[in-house]
């Protein structure tokens, strides 16, 4: 019975473990690793574009494409939109990108928002935070992406490219993109069908 025991607690020990490598963060040397803002481009209405998957409808409004660092990560299973959009990533880029900078805050997600803090007060100025990081929901163009943007991890360095999109989906589900770096709060997150992700 002791041995029975004692492998069950060496097994826990071992998926910890497993589930520690899997998710700890990337370690990053100080310095800017990203130093562009994302780009964007209006689509035209006549745009032949298509995006689909069942039971939803896209609307690109604009292509987008970023490079940035990945500063959290959630997985979504049960709400409205996690049957098109399993994952969001908390992005920043400028220097919302150096790690001396954000060793200085604390960021976190919950319910598709994402929240930051300092102590004292913030290592850069909050107008340059807003405009320098975004959530953004993620649509993943294919099964394949889709893996991929699970597997990331804060410190992460990622390459987008792909589209805003505004979804209509069953029972009168309906998100709008935003446009904007600059705005916050409720309908200030990007969505973002992503057509190609490179990592590193």
């Amino acid at each position: 019975m002791r041995l029975f025991w004692l492998l069950l607690m060496l097994a826990g020990g071992v998926l910890g473990l497993i589930r520690y490598v899997q998710t700890r963060p990337i370690e990053r040397p100080p310095g800017v690793l990203a130093p562009h803002a994302p780009f964007q481009a209006q689509l035209s209405r006549e745009s032949e574009v298509r995006l689909e998957k069942p039971g939803y409808q896209f609307r690109p409004v604009a292509y987008f494409e970023l490079e940035a660092r990945v500063l959290s990560k959630r997985l979504y299973r049960y709400d409205a939109a996690s049957a098109i959009s399993p994952v969001d990533l908390v992005l920043g880029w400028g220097r919302m990108s150096d790690t001396a900078v954000l060793s200085k805050l604390r960021i976190w997600q919950s319910d598709r928002f994402y929240f930051y803090a300092w102590f004292r007060q913030p290592p850069i100025p909050q107008e340059e935070i807003i405009l320098s990081s975004a959530n953004m929901h993620l649509i993943p163009g294919n099964p394949n992406i889709e893996l991929r943007l699970k597997r990331l991890k804060p410190g992460h360095l990622v390459k987008i490219k792909g589209f805003l999109v505004n979804v209509a989906g069953p029972n009168g589900f309906y998100w709008r993109t935003s446009t904007a770096r600059y705005d916050t709060g409720n309908g200030a997150c990007e969505i973002v069908w992503v057509a190609d992700l490179m990592v590193r």
